[in-house]
């Protein structure tokens, strides 16, 4: 809750807000012919959705020839991680409700990248693990993926990327 007053608080007050200057007149660092984007460049989110719109279609363009989207290359690593959990496991570890997790392994299942097999331990529910397909794509997909993460963090040094996961990682958390 504090976190966001603060934001509230710097869009209300331009004087504290870092894309004003002390007269609370709009400061242009957007780079772009001078148009004025008054508070938004001072705004987390604001620049969170800019860099993960950049950040979203470079994955893309990394990943067409392997023909898979970013949030399947994140289910098909978790697969591969945690062999054999059911459908209810991955969807809480990707936050995604059970209808899409079912959508998204029919469509990997149809490709021939996912098994289900019934659980050992619950036959109502199935064990996924990737098919030998699965294994071969993902791998190439790692090493895009790879290439995509060099590509983005190329102005940051490794210090400074540990340190943007990090703050990264604590805007992720609920405020209490």
């Amino acid at each position: 809750m504090k976190k966001a007053q603060n934001s509230i608080n710097a869009a209300q007050n331009p004087a504290q807000n870092p894309a004003h200057n002390s007269a609370g007149n709009s400061v242009d660092n957007s780079g772009e012919g001078g148009f004025d984007y008054d508070l938004l460049p001072g705004l987390i989110g604001y620049n969170l959705r800019r860099a993960q719109t950049a950040v979203f279609q470079d994955f893309s363009e990394s990943l067409k020839d392997c023909d898979i989207t970013p949030g399947q290359f994140g289910v098909l690593i978790l697969i591969e991680a945690n062999a054999g959990l059911n459908q209810t496991q991955l969807g809480n570890a990707v936050g995604i409700d059970r209808s899409t997790v079912v959508a998204v392994i029919d469509r990997l299942e149809g490709r021939g990248l996912v098994l289900r097999e019934p659980a050992p331990n619950d036959r109502r529910s199935y064990a996924l693990r990737l098919s030998e397909q699965g294994q071969t794509l993902l791998a190439q997909a790692r090493t895009k993926v790879a290439e995509h993460e060099a590509r983005i963090s190329q102005g940051l040094n490794m210090d400074e990327q540990k340190q943007l996961i990090g703050l990264l990682s604590r805007l992720r958390e609920p405020s209490l």
